[in-house]
């Protein structure tokens, strides 16, 4: 798929840019001084609840709330419903860096997942320099060998790790041992022919919030769930709103990772949480 290729292709470039501002020498030692870990799985543990995002644009989405994204992280620290944030750090599709990380740390007491490309230790390494509880890896872009290399390395520097499918095929090579797991509903394949038939960059894509449903989204795939790990925490990613909220947890999951549907919100983020809010006392 040439959309996902050319994300490769610019995460790697990317990587390359970051080892030369941090050295892997000076990860080290940003670790030794790095805050104690916050558990995301313990967090996801219990009633339904978000994994709310943070990020200023996305692929699918195109730009964010510039108010909602300002606002974001502190209605997400004093929500209930928020039990983890989500922190986008690729520049070139997300407009994030690896220093939102360290922002946002402070902002939020709960638990951050950094969201990204991961393909290299080194990203690792960054992660937990900056800050990072957990990390996702993701089985469309790693092989087995890649994802169980990287769950190691991931658990030797005390992160946890959520893994992400999109197929049946792909939940095949998470680790049986893994002990949080997602389902993107993120159909990459119809994602690609947006991007072909546009001639344009991904950013070019038009953001759901302004024409109706998203056109990479499919929702049918959050019944994948059931082919999880049976011990692994379940999180339905991308394209889940308020009315899908009880539909979602009735299918097994505990939670739901929502970004564009918060940061696009016409009323705000908190507003848009507090329909989730109500929404959840109906699960």
């Amino acid at each position: 798929m040439a959309f996902l290729h050319q994300i490769l292709r610019d995460t790697a470039q990317q990587i390359n840019a970051s080892q030369k501002r941090y050295p892997l020498a000076k990860l080290k030692r940003m670790i030794r001084d790095a805050s104690p870990v916050r558990s995301l799985r313990l967090a996801l543990i219990g009633p339904f609840g978000l994994i709310a995002e943070v990020k200023r644009r996305s692929p699918s989405g195109g730009e964010m709330n510039k108010e909602n994204f300002k606002q974001a992280p502190a209605a997400y620290a004093k929500s209930p419903i928020v039990k983890a944030v989500s922190v986008l750090t690729n520049t070139n599709y997300f407009g994030m860096d690896i220093k939102e990380l360290a922002r946002i740390k402070k902002a939020v007491s709960k638990p951050i997942l950094r969201k990204d490309f991961i393909i290299s230790e080194y990203q690792l390494y960054e992660a937990r320099a900056f800050g990072a509880d957990a990390v996702l890896l993701m089985a469309n872009i790693l092989d087995q060998k890649g994802l169980d290399v990287l769950f190691l390395k991931a658990r030797e520097l005390g992160l946890e790790v959520m893994f992400e499918a999109h197929t049946q095929a792909e939940i095949r090579d998470i680790p049986e041992d893994a002990l949080i797991c997602g389902i993107n509903s993120r159909n990459f394949k119809a994602a690609d022919k947006l991007w072909a038939a546009k001639k344009k960059k991904p950013l070019a894509a038009p953001a759901a919030s302004r024409g109706g449903a998203d056109p990479t989204v499919d929702l049918k795939a959050f019944s994948l769930v059931k082919h999880l790990p049976k011990e692994a925490v379940k999180v339905a990613e991308s394209g889940v709103k308020p009315d899908k909220v009880h539909e979602v947890a009735r299918l097994g999951f505990h939670a739901a990772l929502v970004g564009t549907t918060l940061l696009q919100a016409p009323a705000g983020v908190e507003d848009m949480l507090r329909q989730f809010e109500r929404a959840l006392k109906r699960v």
